[in-house]
């Protein structure tokens, strides 16, 4: 038996990686971990003793993959924000879950799997919500011309 700790739990849906991802990630993330692994029974509609469904947390926060077949496609409709503290942890993040996936605009990226990620310094919304209304726009110019954000060049244009 395990528990499940929340009354909302994002379920993501996998062709037949769910376990595959939830390794994965929890692989990347501090305080992550697979938690359970249900497999299909005679019952179906999956072959009997592949995996249906993954519980697994990242970050302290819980996910459930789904094997639900290639039905359904991740799209950039909906996207993982990761806020991180440091530079290094944006780098760390932006090669390990942009490895065999691919880059996007602002902080996004899109993992092997096909799932979209942010990946935000927290420092990037201190700037662009700033007070001094020049400044947040300044700071907010330059994120949108990035890909992986790079939080000294943003400070460097929300200063002029």
């Amino acid at each position: 038996m395990y528990e499940i700790k929340q009354k909302i739990i994002t379920n993501l849906w996998f062709d037949t990686a769910a376990e595959e991802a939830a390794r994965y990630y929890a692989g990347i993330f501090d305080d992550s971990r697979v938690v359970h692994v249900q497999r299909y029974g005679e019952a179906g509609p999956g072959e009997p003793g592949t995996v249906m469904t993954v519980l697994f947390e990242l970050a302290g926060q819980q996910f459930v993959g789904i094997n639900g077949g290639p039905e359904f496609k991740f799209t950039e409709a909906i996207s993982l924000e990761v806020l991180c503290d440091s530079q290094d942890e944006v780098d760390r993040l932006w090669q390990q879950l942009g490895e065999g996936g691919e880059p996007g605009p602002c902080g996004w990226l899109k993992d092997k799997y096909g799932l979209s990620w942010q990946i935000v310094p927290r420092r990037l919304y201190e700037l662009i919500t700033d007070a001094d209304e020049a400044k947040a726009q300044r700071a907010m110019k330059s994120m949108l011309g990035m890909s992986k954000i790079d939080i000294a060049t943003v400070e460097a244009a929300a200063e002029g």
